[in-house]
């Protein structure tokens, strides 16, 4: 999955999605804090392909966005909208190909702006990227390339505080950017910077009204922060593979971020530290039993504030660790949820 698995729907419901062979699954609260349903089908009966895309507006609706199979040897994109954790998702709808046709061309991201359109990014066959976004009254506008070269598979896509979309990529040089000026607007391409970044460790938070902090790793495993017009931060030796997951929170009235991960011994690792104060510093504290590789490791607020992270191995078994009732950032026993 590409972008925030777990998330809180409108009435306060936790959700979380994750792929099983050729389905997108889903569960959520019956209730907020209490029980679980049963996994259920995104999309209604149609096969998708690896590496799906979720985004959640303002509004809480989720917009998921898949490959789905169409004649041999082709693939096209389609969109679900989920409008509250405890509906059926509706079911998968042709957004198309950036060239029109041909086969699976990279994982697509997704963000949706303040007046909760999706915006869709994807990497085209040139390694270039290609966006689309849904028009105000329902449908798709066309596809537009915004160009770039070598750009690798995995993009992230986000709408900061002002509702306004941004892309981030990477290539084997340096890392790519795109930003709204004006709601609407289609994004436009930022300088690089001249940075190496491990291919897929990218991960983008809202953290003011001004910024969005990107987190990356470099070749070398150290974590760094950056924000467009600074310089990179180094942070701390990743905990483990693959991308950081981020929270901004409020802790014993501090503006903070959260970072997750899971660590090289197969635990989930924790940091947190004032949002946007980097030089304050940060370390890891480990949580919760090993974990396979491959689990993917969440963080969100329900509904009553608190922070609850999540894992899920590859089988599908979630685990839950919800934030306790005291001061500082305390989590209960992970549960978990069958």
């Amino acid at each position: 999955m590409n972008g925030d698995w777990l998330i809180r729907g409108r009435d306060g419901r936790l959700g979380v999605y994750w792929p099983s062979n050729d389905a997108v699954l889903c569960r959520a609260e019956r209730v907020p804090r209490g029980p679980w349903d049963a996994p259920r089908r995104v999309g209604g009966e149609q096969s998708v392909q690896t590496g799906v895309a979720v985004g959640q507006g303002a509004d809480g609706y989720a917009h998921l966005v898949a490959w789905r199979p169409t004649v041999p040897g082709e693939s096209g994109l389609v969109h679900s909208a989920h409008f509250r954790p405890l509906l059926a998702p509706l079911d998968w709808v042709p957004i198309g190909h950036p060239h029109k046709k041909g086969e699976r061309t990279g994982t697509p991201a997704v963000a949706v702006d303040a007046e909760g359109r999706v915006y869709l990014f994807v990497r085209n066959r040139g390694k270039g990227v290609h966006t689309i976004n849904q028009k105000e009254r329902g449908g798709w506008n066309g596809w537009h390339d915004l160009k770039g070269s070598r750009v690798h598979e995995e993009l992230v896509a986000v709408a900061g505080e002002s509702g306004l979309v941004e892309v981030y990529g990477t290539n084997p040089d340096s890392i790519l950017s795109w930003h709204q000026h004006e709601p609407g607007a289609r994004p436009v391409a930022a300088d690089p910077l001249p940075v190496r970044v491990e291919p897929g460790t990218l991960s983008a938070l809202p953290t003011s009204k001004e910024h969005t902090t990107l987190f990356f790793a470099d070749p070398e495993g150290m974590l760094y922060a950056w924000r467009p017009g600074g310089d990179p931060i180094a942070l701390i030796a990743a905990a483990g593979p693959g991308p950081v997951a981020t929270l901004r929170f409020v802790l014993d009235g501090h503006d903070c971020t959260l970072l997750a991960q899971r660590s090289a011994s197969g635990r989930v690792a924790f940091a947190a530290y004032p949002t946007e104060l980097e030089s304050a510093g940060l370390w890891w504290t480990e949580s919760g039993p090993q974990l396979p590789a491959g689990t993917r490791v969440a963080l969100a607020e329900d509904a009553e504030g608190r922070v609850v992270a999540a894992s899920m191995t590859p089988d599908g078994v979630l685990r839950l660790a919800r934030q306790k009732d005291e001061p500082g950032l305390a989590l209960a026993a992970w549960q978990e949820n069958l």
